[in-house]
């Protein structure tokens, strides 16, 4: 038997080929058998690298052209009657990005990740068919290129538990009519092989799980596993621990349970019962969520610990979730610093560190380059530990000397004194931040960085870009104006490279959502603000207008959640330094004459503990940090704030106490549940809900605005409303935007006469 297993792996390409597969055929350019052929080609890649890696359980079915959870509605027949009549592709696209008929179905975060997945639409009235062709197919590719895999499905409580029900019901009322059709899907599953290994995620059980839920895994797990022979079920949880599902599952037939060790050490807690069943334990032990190389001593530390309960032959080794979450390979990162590059394993790298981690565990003989990859990983690790780029005691000086931690004035004060300064009407309309991030753009940053244009070519570039974003604005007429951002990379990434203990990749992306990748960087070190970032490029906008310009931060929470993090320092001191540097830089907007001042915390909900119990100690220092990082601004100065795809009902007197003037978030594909909680618990600050969803291409009429600022009419007073899109817009084309945000403006005006405003 293998001892090597790996959850999931990244789909992307290593150069991003199917990204611009994609994109391309999005665009037009080419037709969709060129998709299809970038994937069966990655496919197939990714499959070899994996067997030369010596990885024995490989998967199939981990692939998608967008989105996982996606494919499993598109295989139960979860299809929304508004996209009824379309098919293949047109089918599968439109429910992910929208069409110029049906907007698209809502995304939101895959638990505490940065990765979004596409929330299936599901009714009692709905009627649900089997299609298994992905997966088949998928399996019969691999053993073409001579790979016996497992197949990786979505669990049928996950998948539910992930789902809503269009008319507002319980999703697992419909676990009668899901679950038939797994146990169906098993059945043409064990007709591909004498035997075949299905691996079913269900994360949904690291969360606190409702007893009714609960309830629901035995039934599952008995009917499934006893459908065919000849499958072994493998149940697959990450990112927190399952001891209430692990104590059940051990009373199913399932062949395995899969538990990450790194990121749910209550897992300890079940070995007894695992070993006691007999079981095969799929122990992640090499991270798949952050960057640094594996400790390969405490890692063979922690296996021997759970030999002593569970026999080493129950155990294989696996990464802790799939490597999606990570980077594809360090082989193309040349221009790394190479004493932080030996600290790095990327997705690629994680392979041969799970296949040596496995022999020497199971006490295989080492060739003398394994010998020396291990003395290698034992060096680079002590290295980290001892390099003086780690620890800045300046840093570490100011930390434990922080005397003010939030702003003065309360918000009625602050608010009062806002509205004398600024004098907007009800109803202001603004935009998120960022503009479109044309061709000619990204090319000057690619040049500058590499030396091919001089700053003053460069910064000429850029200003023409903000003169252009700040004329049509003006033109537009919106009343809040911001820069575009023409500078910035990443609303990350950007901040990242101007402050001191940050490192960087040249191809560290990481899957965001469909074609979407982030570069995020990397914290090695302790985090100072060495200059001003961002005071040049947004005082030289406001020179170009009366109107108000908005100062553009990330927060320190989204900073720190969007960045691979080091792992030698709680993460709750990492984001004190981070906050203590746009402290500084809020301040020096201010007095250069920015007196509204956005700092994003698009990333607040998704640093949330998946257990509740763990939930205040985050909260804490959250709402700490993002009270430190504006601490500095005047009362006359507005704070607003933005947050992405959350569900604010659990968290929104967390969201009370962070205390800014003004948030905008997300709401154009949920319609207003989101925004309702505001008005139920009396939120008094103002707020921007989206009004048109910027991750679709589709450009909004003025009645579909002006109706869905009457619905947000219906919810909180128009004194309180401010209207914008729901996210940045550097992801769009100008020829999307420019429409959209003329028509926002309109929507607006004709809203405002029937007011009488």
């Amino acid at each position: 038997m293998s001892h090597t297993y790996v959850t999931g792996f990244p789909r992307i390409g290593e150069k991003r080929e199917l990204k611009f597969a994609l994109e391309n055929y999005w665009s037009g350019k080419t037709d969709f058998a060129e998709v299809e052929k970038v994937a069966a080609t990655l496919k197939a890649r990714h499959w070899r690298y994996q067997k030369e890696a010596g990885i024995g359980f490989i998967s199939v079915n981990d692939f998608s052209l967008y989105d996982n959870m996606l494919d499993t509605a598109v295989m139960l027949g979860a299809i929304p009657q508004r996209f009824q009549g379309l098919e293949g592709e047109a089918l599968y696209f439109a429910m992910a990005r929208g069409n110029d008929n049906a907007v698209a179905m809502e995304m939101t975060k895959w638990f505490n990740t940065n990765y979004h997945y596409i929330v299936p639409e599901l009714s009692t009235s709905d009627s649900y068919a089997l299609n298994a062709q992905k997966i088949i197919a998928e399996y019969k590719e691999a053993k073409k290129e001579g790979i016996t895999p497992k197949i990786n499905l979505i669990g049928p409580i996950t998948f539910l538990g992930l789902s809503k029900r269009t008319d507002r019901g319980d999703t697992y009322e419909l676990f009668g009519k899901i679950l038939p059709l797994y146990e169906e899907l098993i059945k043409e599953i064990a007709l591909l092989d004498a035997q075949v290994t299905v691996q079913i995620d269900e994360p949904i059980f690291v969360k606190d799980i409702d007893p009714k839920v609960l309830s629901l895994i035995k039934p599952c797990y008995d009917a499934l596993c006893t459908t065919a022979k000849n499958v072994d079920i493998i149940v697959a949880t990450y990112f927190e621990h399952a001891v209430e599902a692990t104590k059940v599952l051990v009373h199913t037939p399932v062949w395995g349970i899969g538990l990450d060790f790194l990121y749910g050490k209550e897992n300890m807690q079940v070995l007894d019962v695992i070993a006691n069943s007999g079981k095969k334990l799929i122990a992640g032990v090499v991270d798949g969520r952050n960057i640094w190389k594996n400790n390969m001593e405490t890692t063979l530390a922690l296996l021997e610990h759970l030999a002593q309960t569970v026999t080493k032959e129950q155990i294989i080794l696996s990464t802790s979730c799939s490597l999606l979450h990570t980077p594809f390979t360090l082989a193309y990162e040349e221009k790394m610093d190479t004493e932080v590059k030996q600290w790095l394993s990327y997705a690629v790298e994680k392979l041969d560190e799970l296949a040596l981690l496995a022999k020497c565990f199971f006490d295989e003989t080492l060739s003398d380059a394994e010998k020396k990859a291990y003395a290698k990983n034992i060096a680079d690790n002590e290295s980290r530990r001892n390099s003086t780029r780690i620890h800045d005691k300046a840093v570490q000086a100011r930390v434990a000397s922080i005397t003010k931690t939030e702003r003065e004035g309360v918000y009625e004060e602050r608010i009062a004194m806002q509205h004398a300064h600024f004098g907007y009407k009800p109803l202001a309309t603004t935009t998120i931040g960022s503009f479109p991030q044309t061709p000619e753009i990204r090319r000057a940053r690619r040049q500058f960085k590499k030396g091919e244009i001089d700053d003053a070519t460069y910064t000429a570039q850029m200003k023409a870009y903000i003169d252009e974003c700040v004329a049509f604005q003006e033109a537009c007429g919106l009343e809040v104006l911001v820069h575009g951002e023409p500078e910035r990379n990443d609303m990350v990434e950007y901040f990242a490279e101007l402050l001191k203990g940050y490192g960087f990749s040249e191809n560290g992306w990481v899957q965001s959502y469909g074609s979407r990748c982030v570069k995020p960087p990397f914290i090695y070190g302790d985090i100072s603000r060495p200059e001003p970032m961002t005071v040049s490029w947004i005082t030289y906008a406001q020179s170009l207008t009366d109107k108000p310009m908005k100062g553009m931060l990330t927060g320190p929470v989204t900073i720190l959640n969007w960045s691979f993090v080091r792992d030698d320092l709680p993460r709750s001191e990492v984001s004190r330094q981070i906050a203590l540097a746009i402290h500084d830089e809020v301040d020096d907007l201010q007095k250069a004459g920015i007196k509204i001042i956005q700092v994003d915390e698009a990333a607040f909900k998704e640093g949330y503990p998946l257990r509740s119990k763990n939930i205040p100690e985050y909260e804490a220092w959250a709402v700490r940090d993002f009270k430190l990082a504006v601490s500095s601004a005047e009362k006359d100065t507005q704070i607003h704030t933005h947050m992405c795809y959350s569900e604010f009902n659990d968290i929104i007197r967390t969201i009370e106490a962070m205390d800014a003037d003004v948030i905008s978030i997300e709401t154009a594909r949920s319609g207003n549940e989101l925004l309702k909680i505001f008005a139920k618990v009396g939120y008094r600050q103002e707020v921007g809900p989206g009004v048109y969803d910027i991750h679709s291409p589709r450009i909004p009429s003025v009645d579909e605005i002006v109706e869905q600022i009457h619905k947000l009419l219906e919810v909180l007073p128009k004194e309180q409303l401010w209207i914008n899109p729901d996210c940045g817009l550097k992801t769009r084309k100008w020829e999307e935007v420019k429409p959209s945000l003329e028509n926002m403006v309109k929507a607006v005006k004709v809203v405002r006469e029937e007011l009488g405003i």
